[in-house]
């Protein structure tokens, strides 16, 4: 399969963007497209295309050799991660604001970081119950880019204007733009023209001083330093996306109350292995017996959070998801209104916070 750089991208604004003129594509300052010889300038003053003639040999290693050199570069993400931990967390907090009031969570990337949105977005139904509109994943190219690279999609700033329109975008939403370079134009384009219409954004990139976090509110930029092989911004570029993305959604989804200590107990049960996880949920923050958890699941349509409450303050299914949707669905807040016996009475994660 081939596949389009994600590096392909616009030569930096030449205005930068800023919360008072905030770049839209139409507009001067928006990216244009380099020409060939411009482009590979600049992709020469990029960390994540960086050569590293160190490794220039690396074809004439052993497997094994090959295997712990990868090996090496990956146990060096997780630092790099942790160097922007208080912006991915003030990023978490801002959009769990805007999810509060209905908002929606959207990515927005080409190639491997569109890949890695949309994957992040489809694991929140069954992880957390979410709608499927809550969070949704945008590649550039759309669902078929998915397998099959789109020629020149990652290019168009327009294109993501467009599918970000598609969803009738609100000043509640916050768009998430994801690109290892930091200057894909699709990624930029889609914050940018989020930003514009009073969006949260949020610009995820690989590379200091990237067009995509100058535009963007909360700019996360996350150095991994130059691949194994150059330019494959998939290796450890990619590594250290997924690794904020998953903190983006599941840390979002604790602040709105989707679990209960560390269990997930808004998990829909979709499937057999799902179903034994909910029964195993509800067992472990009760300690109820195997006969009483089917039947509290039985009475709230298997609904784990509700079956939950059910066990701990001795109530009916009908009162349960009263006192939940009255809480917001913050089981802990339910317990603590709830007429029956007093939450921490039973084996859980009672005394956790949320």
């Amino acid at each position: 399969m081939t596949h389009t750089s994600e590096a392909s991208v616009p030569a930096t604004p030449r205005t930068p963007c800023t919360p008072e003129t905030p770049c839209t594509p139409e507009a001067p300052g928006a990216p244009e497209t380099p020409g060939p010889r411009t482009l590979r300038a600049e992709l020469e003053t990029l960390t994540t295309e960086a050569f590293r003639p160190e490794l220039a040999d690396v074809d004439r290693l052993p497997t094994l050799g090959i295997a712990r050199l990868m090996n090496g570069e990956d146990a060096t993400v997780a630092a790099a991660v942790a160097e922007r931990l208080p912006a991915i967390a003030a990023a978490i907090d801002a959009v769990a604001d805007r999810m509060v009031r209905g908002g929606r969570l959207i990515y927005a990337g080409a190639g491997t970081a569109g890949r890695l949105g949309v994957l992040d977005a489809s694991e929140c139904p069954p992880t957390f119950n979410t709608d499927p509109g809550q969070v949704v994943g945008l590649i550039a190219g759309g669902p078929g880019a998915l397998v099959t690279s789109v020629e020149g999609a990652e290019d168009s700033a327009e294109l993501a204007a467009a599918d970000l329109d598609a969803l009738a975008l609100t000043a509640d939403d916050t768009v998430v733009g994801v690109s290892a370079s930091g200057r894909t134009p699709y990624a930029v384009g889609a914050v940018t023209h989020a930003r514009a219409r009073g969006a949260l954004t949020v610009g995820l990139a690989c590379n200091a001083g990237s067009p995509l976090a100058a535009a963007a509110e909360h700019g996360i930029e996350v150095v991994v330093g130059p691949e194994l092989l150059t330019g494959s911004t998939r290796l450890k570029a990619g590594t250290a996306q997924k690794l904020v993305l998953n903190m983006i959604s599941t840390i979002t989804m604790i602040r709105l109350g989707k679990t209960y200590g560390n269990l997930m107990v808004d998990v829909r049960a979709s499937n057999e292995k799902l179903r034994a996880r909910s029964r195993r949920i509800v067992a472990l923050a009760t300690g109820a017996a195997d006969a009483d958890i089917e039947h509290a699941l039985a009475a709230t349509d298997g609904e784990v959070k509700n079956a939950i409450l059910v066990l701990l303050a001795d109530l009916d299914g009908p009162t349960a998801a009263r006192l939940l949707n009255g809480a917001d669905g913050h089981l802990r807040a339910a317990l603590a209104k709830a007429p029956g016996p007093a939450p921490g009475s039973a084996p859980g994660p009672q005394d956790a916070t949320d």
